[in-house]
């Protein structure tokens, strides 16, 4: 199950595409767009990270980081970043406990699923998908990131 707008994110520390560990509340004083998908390189979850990848300076225009989610290692990461120039960190999932406290797991791994997170940490927004078929597209979120008003950290 999805966790509810304003209630706090809950914190984790995956490993990057780059090797390095990447923590949420590090993250803290912007916002924060996370992004859970099942797996690098495969249809959906290619078109829907280069539609995030084609709208960054939107993104970043409300002071929005992109972050990636997927059981898969850092290598795979590193060569799916690669292939399509995606200028956001990937984060390494393996055993799909952060999935899980976000709700984004089903009995066959990883749900697509994305959370717009404040600069305080608070969920503003959460969507889960029943089926990984369905994305949220970039002008949604951008809709959305558009009635976050900006606070201080």
């Amino acid at each position: 199950m999805a966790i509810a707008s304003g209630s706090l994110a809950p914190d984790f520390e995956l490993i990057a595409d780059n090797g390095v560990p990447w923590k949420l509340s590090s993250a803290r004083g912007k916002k924060v767009l996370l992004v859970f998908y099942p797996g690098d390189d495969t249809l959906v979850c290619t078109a829907q990270l280069c539609d995030y990848r084609d709208g960054i300076e939107s993104f970043r225009g409300f002071q929005t980081d992109v972050v990636g989610i997927s059981m898969n290692d850092k290598e795979s990461h590193q060569k799916f970043k690669e292939k399509y120039d995606l200028p956001f960190p990937l984060l390494s999932d393996p055993d799909h406990k952060v999935a899980a406290q976000y709700g984004c797991m089903s009995p066959l791994g990883t749900r697509r699923g994305v959370y717009l997170i404040d600069e305080k940490g608070i969920i503003r927004y959460g969507h889960v998908e029943l089926m990984t078929l369905f994305k949220r597209s970039r002008e949604e979120l951008l809709k959305v990131l558009a009635q976050i008003p900006n606070r201080e950290a």
